[in-house]
C-alpha cells in the first residue's frame, strides 16, 4: 500500500548561509570583546605568520582575529553584504566559497606576504568580492552578473586594499581575490546546465544539501 507523499519540513534555520553568516560575525565580534577586556589581546597574536610554523595554523584563526573595534566595524559591514550576494546562490556556493578563500588566500599569504601578524576578516571580504566578479566572468548569466553589479557598484573602492602600503595586509586583500577567482572558477556551472539554471535564476531558495534520514 501507498502512502500520500509527506510535506517536506522546514529546514531548521541553523544552517541557512544567511544565519551562519549572522553567527560568524557573531563569534568575530564575542572573540574581540573577551581578547579585549579578559585576555589582554592574546588571541590576536594567532594570525598568520608569514613561512613561520607556528604561524601556519593562522590561515584557520586569521579570519576571525582583528586588532581592534575598528579593525573589526570596517571589515563586519562589507562581510555581510558581499557574503550574502554570494549566498544568494544557495548554502553550498557560499560555503564552498568561503572554504576555498580561506584556503588558498590563507596558504598564499602564508607563503609570500610580508613577516608579521596577518589578520583580519578583510581577506574573506576580498575574497568574495572576487568571486562574485569571477562567476561573472566565467558563467555569464543574470545570476552571476547582477549581484557582480552590485558588488562593483557597492564596493569597487575596496580594490585600492590590494595596493602595496604600511599599516594593513595587503597582501591578505590580494590573494583573498584569487581566493575567490579560485573558488568561482572551480564552482562554475557547466555550461550545459546554463539553459537549465536560467529559469530557476536568482531563485529565493537556498541549494539545500540532503539530511534526510535514510
Amino acid at each position: 500500500m501507498t502512502t500520500p507523499e509527506t510535506t517536506r519540513p522546514n529546514r531548521p534555520w541553523f544552517i541557512n548561509a544567511f544565519a551562519l553568516i549572522g553567527l560568524l560575525l557573531a563569534l568575530m565580534w564575542t572573540i574581540e570583546l573577551l581578547d579585549t577586556y579578559l585576555l589582554g589581546n592574546r588571541l590576536q597574536r594567532g594570525g598568520i605568520h608569514p613561512r613561520e610554523l607556528d604561524g601556519l595554523d593562522g590561515i584557520v584563526w586569521a579570519p576571525i582575529l582583528h586588532s581592534d573595534w575598528g579593525h573589526i566595524a570596517s571589515n563586519s559591514v562589507p562581510f555581510a553584504v558581499l557574503g550574502a550576494l554570494v549566498a544568494i546562490r544557495g548554502l553550498r556556493r557560499w560555503v564552498g566559497v568561503t572554504l576555498i578563500t580561506v584556503v588558498v588566500g590563507g596558504a598564499l599569504t602564508w607563503l609570500l606576504a610580508r613577516g608579521g601578524n596577518h589578520i583580519g576578516a578583510s581577506g574573506v571580504v576580498f575574497g568574495y568580492f572576487g568571486a562574485l566578479l569571477g562567476a561573472a566572468f566565467f558563467e555569464r548569466r543574470a545570476a552571476t552578473v547582477a549581484p557582480a553589479l552590485v558588488a562593483i557598484l557597492m564596493y569597487s573602492g575596496i580594490i585600492v586594499g590590494v595596493v602595496p602600503q604600511t599599516g594593513i595586509s595587503w597582501e591578505g586583500h590580494l590573494f583573498g581575490v584569487v581566493g575567490g577567482l579560485t573558488a568561482s572558477r572551480l564552482l562554475a556551472m557547466p555550461r550545459s546546465t546554463a539553459d537549465e539554471a536560467s529559469r530557476n535564476e536568482l531563485d529565493p531558495k537556498f541549494d539545500w544539501p540532503d539530511f534526510d534520514a535514510s
